[in-house]
């Protein structure tokens, strides 16, 4: 069977189909255009074009500020219904995301060392093909996740710094994990979907007022801190398989990008333990000083 889902990229370099290696079951929920589909022409295309993520940043911050400007002396706007359909859109992306990259993370756990999990050639682990699409699509997608902070100023939320802070960081780490070929992505990028199909849906049912009682905000956050945790332990780990085998050529993790995801990671800890912090035990605590 792996010999029949043997696949040559465009580079050149050898990989296995996902999707023909389960023929029997989720195989049969892949389309033709995801099984065949290579990535190299746009990673090519963004390894060529550094400043694009720079460039959209700086705009974010420039309307960050100038909506802020025009929205202060203006009424919210209420678009509750535009949010809601914005959140689903975004929740069923991550769900699609999840469905495709979940399986694949388990399926290279459960066949390869974790050496070659974390250290192996994406474009031979998962970065070609089906998993490949959704890999890019996922990098492709923190630009209008920027989006977000537009609902925020034009209903004059709250613009918190862990929020832009987030979106921010994130833009710039998954873009530089993708055109330096980062071998671990594929870790995070599973975990992402998975935790942001959550949070999406919880905002979409939020914006519709039909979310049910049991799921509360607190487990959308511990979701979040629980994905901080594990990408904190992966790369700890890549730091380990790093020095064992540096100069040796046999792992392809990058010290500047391991190091970014690890600083990445703590601060993203430590602002979702704060906010979790400051968010349920103080509100609970605040509630019982009264009722006392």
């Amino acid at each position: 069977m792996a010999s029949q889902c043997s696949g040559i990229s465009q580079s050149g370099k050898a990989y296995e189909e996902f999707s023909c290696l389960y023929p029997n079951s989720i195989g049969k929920t892949y389309m033709e255009w995801e099984k065949h589909y290579d990535p190299l022409t746009v990673l090519s295309w963004m390894q060529n074009h550094p400043i694009v993520p720079i460039a959209s940043l700086i705009v974010y911050a420039t309307l960050i500020v100038w909506g802020q400007k025009v929205m202060k002396d203006k009424p919210a706007w209420k678009w509750r219904r535009i949010l809601a359909v914005w959140n689903l859109s975004l929740s069923l992306f991550s769900f699609a995301g999840a469905f495709r990259l979940v399986p694949q993370l388990l399926h290279n756990l459960y066949t390869m060392p974790l050496h070659d999990v974390l250290c192996r050639d994406p474009e031979e682990t998962h970065g070609t093909g089906s998993s490949g699409i959704w890999v890019q699509l996922f990098v492709l997608s923190k630009f209008p996740e920027l989006f977000d902070t537009f609902f925020i100023v034009i209903h004059k939320k709250p613009l918190i710094f862990l929020h832009w802070y987030h979106h921010v960081t994130v833009l710039l780490y998954c873009w530089h994990s993708y055109v330096t070929t980062s071998p671990s992505g594929l870790t995070f990028v599973a975990m992402n979907y998975s935790v942001h199909a959550i949070m999406y849906g919880y905002y979409f049912l939020m914006a519709i007022k039909m979310k049910p009682k049991w799921f509360n905000a607190m487990v959308v956050t511990s979701a979040q801190i629980s994905q901080m945790f594990v990408g904190i332990i992966v790369t700890i780990v890549g730091f380990y398989y790093y020095k064992k085998e540096k100069g040796e050529g046999t792992c392809q993790i990058e010290a500047e990008n391991n190091t970014a995801a690890f600083i990445m990671y703590g601060s993203y800890l430590f602002l979702f333990a704060q906010f979790f912090i400051s968010r349920y035990f103080k509100v609970s605590a605040k509630k019982t000083i009264k009722v006392v």
